[in-house]
């Protein structure tokens, strides 16, 4: 049965968070029973010169089965089953289905990688003005290339194969090419051509066409602006696979495509600044490495000013916290943020977040504490910062003991002591916080509590330039790092392993400890995490990523997925069905084929 399609937005955003990296395994699976054969990918992916430059989505992987065995090999038994039967379907559906065998009829003659473009909903069809209601929902034209290694052997097996020889196909030409088709509801309907040595097929007509329009001189991904640079940064020896995504494209056909309100013109101009987002992922021993870079178009009027001195924050932060994101300078990422392109992703992405909209965040601040967020706070925030989610040392009756921590290091500590008594008199008179003078391991800080006592608040100052603000549900976590940690989660050995990075500088990080956090009560809905089951959190150890500014155009994340490991792959589920004949007669070329 064919899956519900999700609404546009979800996809968005799964796209350009590490559900990015899910949509990569999840996009290579369908390529595992299809493909196998041993190479490296180039960095410019197989059929560069077949899919269109405005694909919304393009995924290339890797044909070597011993890669997708090392994937098989992590996860709990759980998970190991649901992602082998997820790979039995697929095999039914593109293979079983259709009388072909993938030992028989495939792996002798298919190439090293294989390349999915997924194409806008809108093909053929004009997209509206921003003022007109949106088109709607169509699933997405997709185009699918096979390189053919060896065209001999290809003919010789399939002019043979049973699954060749039946079905109701038609052919026509365009542009000079034998397309073969069989049509039907959207989820049966496919065209094929050959194009040179590779096979080339599409969902849908007019897929086809665009594809064998961009081989005949059309735009083509091979000469979209920074793609060919941005790969060569994150090219990886023996990759699983590679993925892109047109910001620009997504965002323009995910508008029409949706029920969500069309964003503004200007909106829409500050989204066009983005160019793509690219991601490689290779299998290591303890789980997944993706190299990402995100990078803006030649003709944006953004930069990315961003200074790589992140240094002293994992230091600061105690071995057992679970969740932590750092950056190298506050006041200039806040800039960054409400002027350039990331803010209109983000507020494409959330439009009812308070982030979407940082004039909100500033008025929120203004009318809770009175204070100016840009001149008395921001001001004196020009340094490393960090939030992190650290469990209370101490045994509480709260339900989930944590604290959410706030380090910053100031630029002008005279000014912050200012602001931090502003805030301690408001929380006095206005929200009858009982605020006091205490000690902490021997430092000086200032408590904020409430007569219920199950929520409390604790800030102060480490090593005399860094302002720390611990909000507390239970004991505070304040004793942990207070005067430094006893072992600090620079030290500790996940954080180590999943921030590897060959970036010499950084400017910043993100890490989490799932395996632990999962484990904790009540802890669960503390995270926030993107909408994945925890089937999947269960097989998942730690996620760590290290940022970096590699150019005024151009942004590194470098993040590593640590898995359980599990069971030793064994044989796939039996096919669900018997095959149903009436396949493709592939439309293969000769063995020697003209250029």
């Amino acid at each position: 049965m064919k899956a519900k399609t999700k609404p546009r937005s979800q996809k968005l955003l799964l796209l350009l968070t590490l559900g990015a990296s899910a949509l990569l395994i999840g996009g290579g699976a369908v390529t595992y029973w299809l493909v196998s054969r041993q190479g490296r990918l180039s960095v410019m992916p197989v059929g560069a010169n077949v899919v269109p430059q405005d694909a919304l989505m393009v995924v290339s992987v890797s044909t070597e089965p011993s890669q997708w065995e090392r994937l098989r090999s992590f996860g709990t038994p759980r998970s190991q089953a649901a992602f082998d039967q997820n790979l039995a379907q697929l095999r039914d559906r593109f293979l079983t289905s259709k009388g072909l065998d993938f030992q028989r009829d495939v792996q002798p003659w298919v190439g090293k990688e294989v390349t999915l473009a997924f194409l806008s909903p809108q093909l053929g069809v004009s997209v509206p003005a921003p003022s007109q209601p949106a088109l709607p929902a169509n699933p997405e034209p997709t185009v699918m290339v096979l390189p053919i290694a060896n065209p001999a052997k290809a003919k010789e097996i399939l002019d043979q194969s049973s699954a060749t020889k039946t079905g109701r196909w038609s052919v026509r030409k365009y542009k000079a090419v034998d397309v073969r088709e069989m049509l039907g509801t959207p989820a049966q309907s496919v065209s094929i051509a050959a194009l040179d040595t590779q096979l080339v097929v599409a969902t849908t007509p007019k897929a086809i066409d665009r594809a064998i329009d961009t081989y005949k001189g059309g735009k083509a991904l091979s000469g979209t602006p920074g793609y060919g640079n941005a790969l060569e940064q994150i090219k990886a020896e023996q990759s699983l696979g590679s993925v892109y995504v047109n910001i620009p494209a997504l965002v323009n056909s995910s508008s029409a495509n949706s029920n969500r309100p069309v964003p503004s013109q200007g909106l829409m101009n500050q989204l066009q600044q983005n160019q793509g987002l690219a991601a490689t992922a290779t299998i290591e021993p303890d789980g997944i490495q993706f190299k990402t870079i995100w990078w803006l178009t030649p003709n944006s009027k953004q930069r990315f000013e961003g200074r790589n001195t992140a240094k002293i924050m994992p230091s600061r932060l105690p071995a057992e916290t679970l969740r932590m994101a750092s950056g190298g300078d506050l006041k200039q990422f806040w800039q960054e943020f409400t002027q350039g392109a990331s803010s209109s992703l983000v507020r494409y992405i959330f439009p009812q977040g308070l982030l979407s909209n940082p004039e909100k965040l500033r008025q929120g601040v203004k009318s809770s504490v009175g204070l100016d967020l840009d001149q008395d706070l921001l001001n004196w925030m020009q340094g490393e910062f960090a939030i992190a989610l650290i469990p209370s040392p101490q045994k509480s009756s709260s339900p989930s003991p944590t604290s959410l921590v706030f380090m910053v290091q100031s630029n002008d500590r005279r000014s912050a002591e200012k602001t931090l008594k502003q805030l301690d008199e408001v929380m006095a008179s206005k929200y009858t916080f009982k605020v006091e003078d205490a000690k902490v391991e021997g430092q000086s800080v200032v408590n904020w509590s409430l007569p219920t006592g199950d929520i409390s608040v604790t800030h102060g100052w480490l090593d005399g330039d860094v302002a720390f603000l611990s909000l507390n549900l239970g004991a505070s976590a304040a004793p942990s790092f207070l005067p430094k940690p006893a072992n600090s989660l620079a030290e500790n050995e996940a954080f180590r392993k999943t921030t590897k990075t060959t970036l010499e500088q950084n400017n910043g990080h993100f890490f989490m400890d799932v395996d632990r956090a999962l484990s904790l009560n009540n802890f669960f809905p503390l995270l926030q995490l993107p909408p994945m089951n925890r089937m999947v959190l269960e097989a998942t150890k730690s996620i760590g990523v290290t940022s970096a500014v590699t150019s005024d155009r151009t942004t590194r994340y470098d993040i590593f997925v640590t898995l359980q490991k599990g069971n030793q792959p064994g044989v796939l589920p039996s096919p669900s069905a018997s095959p149903s004949g009436g396949a493709s007669p592939l439309p293969l070329p000769s063995a020697s084929p003209s250029p």
